[in-house]
């Protein structure tokens, strides 16, 4: 076990969980993607047991008669999934991870809304943050640098 950190865009909703492995999974199921925004949702299974909030507890909001989703209702962040009943476990976004980037998908779910076109991007242009000038400027007079 080891134990993690993440929360929110603006820093209100905050918590730590113990995780066992860096598997996480994507979920395309239109309840997900409307959510999110997304096409898929990325998310972590997670013992609800192991989740602790720090500070401010989440909002909640009811998304079915069967599910609820933690969130932010100050900046709007979606935290996660949780069913009401009958399950110890529970899925955080990966997004509001600090360090997202270690996990690694091994399956989908709700393969029935998935968006195809939108799984193998590799082949796209990329372009970084810092290569788009009108960006960079707008936050150089902002804060005086570019967001970390």
């Amino acid at each position: 076990m080891e134990t993690v950190t993440g929360g929110c865009q603006c820093g209100r909703i905050r918590y730590e969980v113990a995780i066992e492995n860096d598997e996480a999974y994507l979920c395309h199921c239109r309840m997900c993607q409307r959510a999110t925004g997304g096409f898929a949702a990325s998310f972590k299974s997670v013992k609800r047991a192991k989740v602790r909030w720090l500070g401010d507890e989440p909002d909640w909001y009811d998304s079915s008669p069967i599910a609820r989703r933690p969130f932010c209702a100050i900046c709007g962040t979606p935290l996660g999934f949780a069913f009401l009943e009958g399950s110890d476990n529970m899925d955080l976004t990966l997004g509001s991870f600090d360090d997202p980037g270690r996990y690694r998908p091994v399956h989908h779910f709700g393969a029935e809304s998935m968006h195809e076109a939108w799984l193998d991007t590799s082949g796209l242009k990329r372009i970084r943050t810092d290569e788009y000038q009108v960006l960079v400027d707008k936050w150089v007079q902002a804060t005086g640098k570019m967001p970390e």
